[in-house]
């Protein structure tokens, strides 16, 4: 008997192609499109825009002062959903190379994961949105909803040109929300739908005092130790608690709601598990705050790396003239990352003036209400697709660009995993498993098919908090 639920058909057609969607992911993973290093972006770029086009989507490539980005469309479904589906083209560097037990850009099959740089992290995640799109279209000649297609090609050095394309592109990317297959599920190995992600600012402090360095003994107690200064410095910026002492830092930080408590309260968890596997005695302080709570809702002070002195074998009598330390802040909702650059360069100006301080790199957090009415549609997407409930994490703990969907377009947006938790994104031997790739293109095809008899709410947004991103009103 032939089942009358049009997805039911989609999922026939997904089982049906598995073998030919694999050989076509092999291939698209095969190409480097490595953004760090300019190499493969203009060649993936347009491979993406002939692949696009050739399902049936209107496709173009916009150029950014950076790496360009794919913008696709179907907009066939008056009255319906339009749903923007977000994923990056780009990818890390493989090195190092020789940690990888089979080359990084010659996909290679081994027990029943498909190993190749940027296969998770983002290709085999977006390229199986683009095969749910690809398989409603072939068995129904339509769409569901409206669906619009953005690839950029930059996510891997920080999303510098995003922002502005998108505050440039309003209007060709108008929806009602935003979704992004990326990061892995949950370490239980359950599907998951996060409700947002933390932000970052990263800075360098540089600190030089005399100029060389000197004999330990003729000059150690007279002249000043740069790494001393520095040690001292980062002292008074975080407290052996765990606090960030930075003055004003956490000024604009928003309490969970009582439905995000709850949601963080049902993420399985064995603490002790995890600390054994990572070989830890004990959790960084403060020791009584909830494991998830920490991740999704309280902000990180990190030291990246710390360099001055001699590092050689043996000992050295000497005082060094110069060291510096690379830090990264997390950031969540609602904390302003130029905001916060601006406290801490206040910060080591008034305790430690001789310290040089370099702002980099940032990002703006972000988040949308886990009582969004657009959360019941995506839980049964993974119901129909996977098999089971997902589990509702109220903010991702890496950093994703979901804030020019909530904060400049002004709409929800959801970031939904296919990869597997142990996806090894960014590191050698990057994998994906073959049931993540099928189980994430039967959930891309179910969200669709959720979104197409979904009625619309009134107008639903993000926070729609004034921040500055690059010194610009965002």
């Amino acid at each position: 008997m032939t089942s009358s639920n049009p997805l039911d058909a989609v999922f026939e057609h997904i089982e049906s192609n598995r073998t030919s969607f694999l050989d076509r992911l092999v291939d698209y993973v095969r190409r480097p499109s490595i953004s760090a290093e300019n190499v493969g972006i203009a060649e993936v770029g347009a491979l993406l825009v002939e692949m696009l086009t050739g399902i049936g989507l209107e496709t173009s490539l916009v150029p950014t002062e950076g790496h360009p980005i794919v913008v696709a469309r179907w907009e066939k479904a008056p009255g319906k959903a339009t749903v923007l589906l977000y994923g990056h083209y780009d990818v890390q560097p493989a090195d190092p190379i020789d940690k990888w037990l089979s080359p990084p850009f010659e996909p290679t099959i081994r027990d029943g994961r498909l190993y190749a740089r940027g296969v998770g992290d983002n290709k085999g995640q977006h390229f199986a949105q683009i095969l749910a799109i690809e398989s409603h279209l072939k068995v129904h000649g339509a769409l569901p909803c409206n669906v619009i297609l953005l690839l950029e090609g930059e996510e891997e050095i920080g999303s510098p040109h995003i922002a502005d394309f998108v505050r440039a592109n309003k209007d060709i990317l108008k929806a009602d929300l935003g979704v992004t297959a990326d990061g892995p599920r949950h370490a239980s190995g359950a599907p998951v739908i996060k409700f947002g992600s933390r932000g970052e600012v990263s800075f360098e402090l540089r600190c030089r005092h005399a100029n060389g360095d000197l004999h330990s003994g003729n000059y150690g107690g007279v002249v000043p130790n740069p790494i001393w200064t520095l040690v001292h410095l980062l002292g008074t910026m975080k407290n052996a608690d765990g606090k960030i002492t930075i003055n004003g830092f956490d000024d604009e930080i928003e309490p969970p709601s009582k439905e995000e408590l709850a949601a963080v309260e049902r993420l399985p968890l064995d603490v002790e598990a995890v600390k054994r596997s990572l070989d830890l005695s004990r959790l960084d302080a403060p020791e009584e705050t909830p494991f998830y709570e920490r991740l999704c809702f309280r902000p990180t002070l990190t030291i990246n790396g710390f360099h001055g002195g001699y590092g050689g074998p043996g000992s050295k009598s000497v005082l060094p003239n110069e060291a510096f330390v690379k830090c990264d802040i997390r950031l969540v909702e609602a904390q302003d990352p130029a905001d916060i650059l601006r406290k801490v360069a206040a910060h080591v100006e008034k305790h430690a003036p001789e310290v040089e301080f370099m702002a980099q790199g940032s990002m703006c957090p972000w988040k949308t209400p886990i009582t969004s009415s657009f959360t019941a549609p995506l839980r049964r997407a993974f119901v129909a697709a996977q098999g089971e409930e997902p589990l509702l994490v109220p903010a991702g703990f890496g950093t994703l660009p979901g804030y020019v969907f909530t904060k400049i377009l002004g709409i929800p947006a959801f970031v939904t995993p296919y990869a597997n938790y142990d996806e090894a994104n960014h590191a050698p031997n990057e994998n994906l498993t073959l049931n993540c790739f099928y189980s994430g293109i039967r959930t891309g095809a179910a969200l669709l098919h959720e979104f197409g008899s979904f009625r619309l709410p009134e107008r639903e947004a993000g926070r729609r908090r004034v921040f500055r991103d690059n010194g610009r009103r965002v």
